[in-house]
């Protein structure tokens, strides 16, 4: 992996400023960074300055998408980072190295990482959504935008949350949580989620068997 040849302050001064909720704070920021570099000492060929500044910049995109659900994050934030990285002395071709990582790096997405920097931090964005972490993340999200824990069947019941379309913390956990863990590029990213998978499935089946449980009628 060629080291990072920056400077940092600014391009940390600028994420900070773009950091407005605690789902997707500074602290998560640096713990993709840090999963990521983790990641990179079991790869080939990897520009770390590159990787380095695509983790910092990464959720840039993130305040606009909160003021309105239709942009993609990841996409804005992209262009974000190429116009600011451009107006800040870096050349094109490296800016456009940046933006290809942050646009490929959204789970909900149809435009999947090509470089081994935006495998990277796809990887490690995604760790940051496994086991326990991810489900004290995904609950903080819920609550910022207003999103209940769970939705009731026509029947009454509590759904688990497959084929929900009405969004909540179990539908969140079926569509995405569930399965985060069989999308990684990186050998090393995958068996890091392998571990803490364990924790996410045991918060899940607890809190739907209570809930479940509470609104269970003695007969049907």
């Amino acid at each position: 992996m060629t080291t990072a040849r920056t400077s940092f302050p600014l391009i940390e001064a600028y994420m900070q400023a773009c950091m407005t909720d605690s789902a997707h704070d500074m602290e998560h920021i640096y713990r993709v960074l840090n999963y990521a570099l983790n990641i990179a000492k079991s790869e080939n060929n990897v520009d770390g300055e590159v990787l380095t500044i695509a983790c910092l910049l990464h959720d840039i995109g993130r305040p606009e998408q909160y003021a309105d659900s239709s942009v993609d994050h990841a996409a804005l934030g992209a262009e974000k980072a190429f116009k600011w990285l451009t107006g800040n002395g870096y050349s094109t071709s490296f800016a456009d190295a940046v933006r290809n990582c942050i646009e490929t790096h959204r789970f909900r997405s149809g435009n999947p990482p090509g470089s081994i920097e935006a495998k990277i931090l796809f990887d490690a964005d995604k760790l940051d959504v496994c086991g326990a972490m991810g489900i004290a993340r995904t609950l903080f999200y819920k609550a910022i935008v207003s999103e209940p824990l769970y939705s009731l069947t026509d029947d009454g019941n509590v759904s688990d949350g497959t084929n929900d379309t009405q969004p909540s913390f179990f539908q969140e956990y079926k569509f995405k949580l569930e399965k985060v863990y069989e999308n990684f590029y990186t050998e090393h990213g995958s068996t890091l989620a392998a571990k803490r998978k364990q924790a996410a499935v045991n918060f899940y089946t607890s809190l739907l068997s209570e809930v479940q449980e509470c609104y269970a009628t003695v007969s049907k």
